[in-house]
């Protein structure tokens, strides 16, 4: 499998950047990671090549509208993953969860029709290959609490910290309009 790698720079930390010949995503991991993204683009794809290339441009203008606040652009993404077939189904759901949102992985569970699955829905969410684009920092422990998530427990905060400041944002406006109306 030939993959393009490229490189971003976040606001919260660079990314290494990995889409296919038809500009999907497969995989996207913060730099300091990188060693965890070839492991899982090792067990999704097996042999593979990286040629230094550009991400899309729609890829790089969804991730700063996203990195500005404008939570949705990344929703719609293209993305291209291995895993098995209830792991695709775990990012999905993970994708269904709104900006600004959580969900428990037991809840994640019961969405895939397999509840009492909640370690496995962590796992999977643990294998994902595209945080941020499949929001598995979304995914949280029962109780309430930041757990499990590959690329570090601060980074998850601030992701969960970014949304809400900007759904909130994105809420004060649209009240203000009301009011103004």
């Amino acid at each position: 499998m030939h993959l393009r790698l490229s490189h971003y720079s976040s606001s919260l930390a660079p990314l290494l950047i990995v889409t296919d010949e038809q500009g999907q995503l497969r995989a996207m991991e913060f730099a300091d990671l990188e060693s965890r993204m070839t492991r899982l683009l090792r067990q999704h794809y097996g042999e593979y090549t990286f040629k230094e290339m550009p991400a899309p441009r729609s890829l790089i203008a969804a991730l700063d509208a996203y990195f500005q606040g404008e939570l949705k652009a990344i929703d719609q993404i293209p993305t291209a993953t291995g895993g098995s077939d209830f792991q695709k189904a775990v990012w999905k759901a993970l994708r269904a969860i709104p900006a600004g949102s959580t969900a428990s992985y037991s809840e994640l569970a019961t969405s895939i029709g397999r509840s009492g699955a909640a370690r496995a829905v962590g796992a999977a969410n643990g294998a994902n290959p595209i945080p941020i684009v499949v929001p598995c920092h979304r995914g949280i422990g029962a109780d309430g609490s930041l757990t499990g998530f590959a690329s570090g427990l601060p980074r998850k905060k601030w992701l969960l910290e970014h949304e809400a400041r900007h759904v909130a944002g994105s809420r004060m406006q649209a009240g203000l309009f009301e009011m103004l109306c």
